[in-house]
């Protein structure tokens, strides 16, 4: 079974340095048939005007991935981390029993433009931790690259869930073909291009549940669509 959720469905902030999309209730937005899927809480689509960001502020208890698609992103945190996320890093933060941290365009011209996601943790009030990794294009060219674990393995960042992430950047007409284990969720988002998803079309935006189906077919529809897969209980 496949359910998309429309690019054009989700809901928007707009504070002029900010231009925020939810793909599930976040902020100000509520919608109750759409407060995540499984274990993934959050999907912000956020583009954030040069020079601006996010102030310092607290989480608990979740588990945060900033993915940028375009720009430089600057975080800084209370347990002491500084860093540049840019295109093709990974950033993982546990907020566990509690961080603060921000979030800056590092340009004083250029917008940045990532996705931040959250995972709801699979304990309570864990010591808080930071970790990114880099991935190249190559990596990601016409395949799935899992990228953020359980278990941290070949060397990916570790989500303290039961969830696995994986990244596709593929050219018109490339295929990758997904066999979740029977008792799996998946969740596709496309962070640009379009693809078909098992003959159902996607574009920039759109998300995917899916539940019950044995393989899942992506074939992109335009060159530079890159796709992320989530695997979850």
């Amino acid at each position: 079974m496949i359910n998309i959720r429309p690019a054009q469905a989700r809901g928007n902030a707009n504070f002029g340095w900010l231009d925020s999309k939810h793909t599930f209730s976040f902020g100000s937005y509520y919608d109750p048939n759409h407060m995540g899927f499984s274990n993934l809480r959050v999907i912000n689509e956020d583009k954030v005007q040069p020079g601006q960001g996010f102030g310092t502020h607290s989480h608990k208890d979740m588990e945060i991935i900033s993915y940028v698609l375009e720009g430089e992103l600057e975080h800084k945190d209370s347990i002491g981390n500084g860093s540049i996320i840019r295109p093709g890093d990974v950033q993982r933060m546990s907020a566990g029993k509690g961080i603060a941290h921000s979030e800056f365009n590092a340009s004083n011209k250029d917008l940045v433009h990532f996705l931040q996601i959250w995972i709801v943790p699979e304990t309570n009030g864990i010591t808080p931790s930071y970790e990114q990794k880099n991935f190249s294009l190559a990596e990601k060219q016409g395949k799935l690259k899992l990228v953020a674990s359980p278990d941290g393995r070949d060397n990916t960042v570790t989500i303290h869930q039961d969830a696995s992430l994986y990244v596709a950047v593929l050219n018109k007409e490339e295929k990758v073909t997904y066999n979740p284990n029977s008792n799996r969720s998946v969740w596709i988002q496309i962070a640009r291009g379009s693809a078909t998803i098992n003959g159902k079309a996607l574009n920039t935006g759109d998300g995917a549940a899916i539940t019950e189906e044995q393989a899942i077919e992506i074939i992109a529809t335009s060159d530079d669509t890159e796709i992320l897969l989530f695997d979850l209980a």
